[in-house]
């Protein structure tokens, strides 16, 4: 992996772009990590590091890094200089913990009393108090910690804080006054970013890559190597970044601080609010495939003047001559407004049909959720272009993944990246595994069962997962395709078995999977953030459960227009879009299992459709090469010997 690396970011006799499949074990950081910081040092071209975890991307800058710049510091001409890249709002905004900023609310927070107040020093647990109390605790907290820090950054506060809370000590980069803020010597992001663009190589996350394909210029330094790892996931993550909401509360909030702040009146804006709201609370929670309906788009476009009409008004006081102060206030309440009307206008105007736009009723999963709080989205319809263009553009790519050839090949990965239209040369290597799948694990298709419906279990099901459990002896790591078939088979397991069940939203995921690793016995049930964020290896899991193939919900306003954007291309929008989205969460869930040489366990499937439809093959190439079966005897005996020895 480390050769081939190396031959394309040097670009000697190599592609332009590499796509590296390397499985878990590999030691895949060290594999880029050591061409990287070779190039970057003796070519003198700096190199970008991004990952989707904060947990590989801190491994990266604590361990990773600092092991290989000692393992080759004698082949190079200096030490290399390396360097931690994040977004504006990561870091504390020493401004605003000396109050240069005005409070979001009128009131920020109480101030504990007594007793209360001597303990905020010593990180008082979650939920110790609540409300104003809470969020006062944890506010002098981190003012407290501001005196300590040397970073700023928030992960390097431990434990840490609520986002509400955070939100109190920092700004985001449209916020911030740069070199006017009179604290601006002692700014950590501005540290953060003067750093980067004197290192070497710079790790930053897939979030700030997000930001940079949508073309927000200076996002990143100067470079002329981006390495993504885990670059399975950019793709969302760019799209993610690029997808704008509209509702009420956000365009009130905007209004508010305008007034406040700015001293300018809303009353334009204010109507236009409240003819907003009762369109669009009106409209359905669905996709709209030809844009938005008349009266939305002109309700839109009425905010969206009327936004350009207060942000005109907007104007700082520059009456206090050179040396006055700048106004935080003005600047929050244009920054704000500024962003409502981007929105807007981009939403009104749907240029091509660029856009999927579509209405959801509250819930950060865009589903109905019951307060009735009307919302409209707008994501790109697709992102390889803006991967292309910002990212990719007069520079080398290299991606790496234990997930990129899914079914058995690269392609969907490269298109998705936009590396089949920009005329370049790339590659796609799989470097294997130090893993022996066929000798330490087991696929088991429950090729019995009836195909899932839209409940969230059925009796078989239910029946198949308590004799796989049992004869497991606990040990089960089980993967659901919504919350609400984790919370039905939690409890039912709970009332059927005699061995400890969790389920992801018990307590904090870290908290569970520790326990979980901690007791052989013990099950761990949840969705997907356990379906790509866990690693345990050794006894604790030995069975991985899958409910159902994981394809993306049919009213999910994004992926279906891609599917129907692709038919309409002549393509095959479920093989291209859905069964591409199965096939990656299937091989990332797969992976859970086999963590070490010595592990041995089962991956089960109650889904028959992956044994019996024609895209199942497709759907098992993209997994570990397990070795396959659908008779139930054969790996009921597995597991109970597998339990038998501990």
């Amino acid at each position: 992996m480390a050769v081939d690396v190396a031959r394309t970011i040097d670009g000697a006799d190599g592609p332009d772009h590499l796509l590296v499949q390397a499985g878990t074990g590999t030691g895949k950081s060290l594999g880029y990590l050591v061409p990287a910081v070779r190039h970057a040092v003796c070519e003198d071209e700096r190199v970008i590091v991004s990952t989707a975890t904060l947990a590989l991307q801190r491994q990266i800058i604590t361990r990773d890094l600092p092991l290989v710049a000692q393992a080759v510091a004698d082949r190079l001409p200096r030490p290399p200089r390396i360097a931690l890249l994040k977004g504006w709002h990561n870091y504390l905004c020493q401004h605003k913990i000396e109050g240069g900023y005005p409070a979001d609310e009128p009131t920020l927070f109480d101030l504990p009393t007594g007793g209360e107040r001597a303990g905020v020093a010593e990180h008082p647990a979650p939920g110790a108090a609540s409300g104003a109390a809470a969020l006062g605790e944890q506010v002098v907290r981190l003012r407290e910690w501001a005196q300590e820090t040397t970073t700023g950054d928030r992960d390097d506060l431990v434990p840490g804080v609520s986002d509400k809370a955070w939100r109190q000590v920092s700004v985001t980069a449209l916020e911030c006054l740069g070199a006017k803020c009179p604290l601006i010597d002692d700014c950590f992001p501005d540290q953060a970013r003067t750093s980067a663009r004197e290192a070497d190589v710079v790790v930053t996350n897939h979030a700030m890559l997000g930001i940079a394909a949508s073309g927000s210029p200076g996002v990143l330094p100067e470079h002329g190597v981006v390495i993504v790892d885990e670059a399975h996931e950019l793709s969302d993550r760019v799209t993610a970044a690029a997808t704008a909401d509209l509702s009420v509360p956000v365009i009130e909030h905007a209004a508010r601080l305008a007034r406040r702040h700015g001293g300018v009146q809303t009353t334009d804006l204010d109507l236009a609010i409240g003819a907003f709201g009762t369109v669009v609370a009106a409209l359905p929670a669905e996709r709209f495939p030809d844009g938005l309906p008349d009266d939305a788009r002109s309700a839109v476009a009425a905010v969206r003047d009327a936004a350009r009409t207060v942000l005109s008004a907007l104007k700082p006081d520059t009456s206090g001559g050179q040396g006055s102060q700048p106004d935080t206030g003005m600047k929050m309440a244009q920054t704000t407004m500024l962003q409502v009307f981007e929105i807007a206008e981009r939403m009104a105007q749907d240029p091509a049909g660029h856009d999927v736009l579509w209405c959801s009723r509250a819930g950060d999963d865009g589903r109905w959720s019951g307060d009735g709080v009307s919302k409209l989205h707008a994501a790109p319809l697709a992102v390889a272009g803006l991967i292309r263009t910002h990212l990719l553009t007069e520079r080398t790519g290299v991606f790496t993944s234990a997930t990129l050839a899914l079914g058995g090949t690269f392609d969907p990965v490269a298109r998705s990246l936009g590396l089949d239209d920009d005329g370049a040369t790339w590659t796609g290597v799989d470097v294997g595994s130090p893993f022996d799948y066929p000798q330490q694990g087991i696929l088991y298709i429950a090729k019995h069962l009836p195909q899932p419906g839209r409940e969230a279990a059925t009796d078989g099901q239910l029946d198949e997962i308590a004799d796989l459990i049992t004869a497991a002896g606990g040990r089960t790591l089980g993967l659901f395709s919504s919350r609400r078939a984790a919370l039905a088979v939690a409890e039912a397991m709970r009332e059927r078995l005699d061995v400890p069940v969790l389920c992801q939203g018990d307590d904090q995921l870290p908290t569970l999977v520790k326990e979980f690793a901690a007791d052989p016995q013990t099950c761990l049930f949840g969705t997907l953030s356990l379906w790509q964020g866990v690693d345990v290896p050794g006894p604790s899991c030995q069975l991985v459960l899958i409910d159902r193939i994981p394809f993306p919900r049919p009213d999910d306003p994004v992926k279906s227009a891609r599917a129907r954007a692709v038919e309409a291309a002549g393509g095959n929008g479920f093989m291209q879009v859905s069964a591409n989205h199965a096939a990656l969460l299937l091989a990332q869930g797969a992976g859970r299992l086999i963590r070490s040489t010595s592990d041995r366990g089962v991956v089960a499937v109650l889904d028959p459709r992956l044994a019996t439809a024609r895209y199942g093959s497709y759907l098992t190439r993209s997994m570990p090469d397990f070795w396959t079966t659908t008779d139930r005897r054969v790996v009921l005996s597995a597991l109970e010997r597998l339990s038998a020895l501990g």
